[in-house]
């Protein structure tokens, strides 16, 4: 009852204070566990898509430090998030995600890691290819903008224009090789790739040149 109190309170002030272009969020699947791939410019972009993917049941990882916040850690106690240590091969943390996974939930991930603060595609970090080969789950890219100026927009009583755009859901292929630092950063890269796709071009930043997708880990599903 609380989470979807939570949510509603989010749904209409993110709608209040954004005009949401979302015209495809609606085809996200129903049912099934997925990994959720997102570009993260700020603040706003985790909550709003929480709160208007549902009823889905949704987590993620989120920085251990927050829950030292005791909103965030109300909220993040609801939303039944996962803290995760940074900088440390955070065992805990992975098998929390992976169990979520198992019971067909939506794990929602950032590549990058951090905000890229100007809206622009930041070079993601490896870590996120283990969840993904690890658990098997299909991944779906959500790619947004528009974000990157809401606290700007905010302070001046001004609406946000908030777009987000669903990809095609796709799993990796690793079948027959080894899975060094070195090709997990390939994979990631062709992970963003696709959140790159349905990005405009000035937000593309690091994955602006779509020439050097080569698809070698990227198995797109009909």
């Amino acid at each position: 009852m609380m989470n979807w109190f939570i949510n509603f309170l989010i749904r209409i002030y993110t709608n209040i204070t954004c005009r949401i272009d979302a015209p495809d969020l609606h085809t996200f699947p129903k049912q099934g566990p997925f990994i959720a791939i997102a570009n993260h410019t700020g603040q706003i972009e985790a909550p709003l898509l929480f709160a208007h993917l549902q009823p889905r049941n949704i987590t993620g990882w989120a920085k251990a430090e927050a829950w030292d916040n005791w909103f965030l850690n109300w909220v993040f106690g609801v939303w039944k998030l996962i803290p995760v240590h940074r900088g440390e091969a955070d065992m805990t943390a992975l098998k929390l995600a992976l169990k979520a996974l198992e019971e067909e939930k939506i794990f929602g991930l950032a590549p990058e890691g951090t905000r890229n603060k100007t809206g622009q595609l930041i070079r993601a970090q490896p870590g996120t290819v283990i969840i993904a080969v690890r658990s098997g789950a299909p991944i779906i890219p959500i790619a947004h903008w528009g974000g990157e100026n809401y606290l700007s927009n905010l302070k001046k009583f001004k609406r946000t224009d908030f777009h987000i755009r669903v990809g095609k859901p796709f799993k990796l292929n690793v079948e027959g090789v080894k899975v060094t630092g070195e090709i997990r950063q390939q994979i990631v890269d062709e992970m963003m790739y696709e959140l790159a796709k349905l990005l405009p071009e000035e937000y593309r930043g690091e994955y602006s040149d779509l020439s050097k997708v080569t698809g070698k880990y990227v198995v797109h599903l009909s």
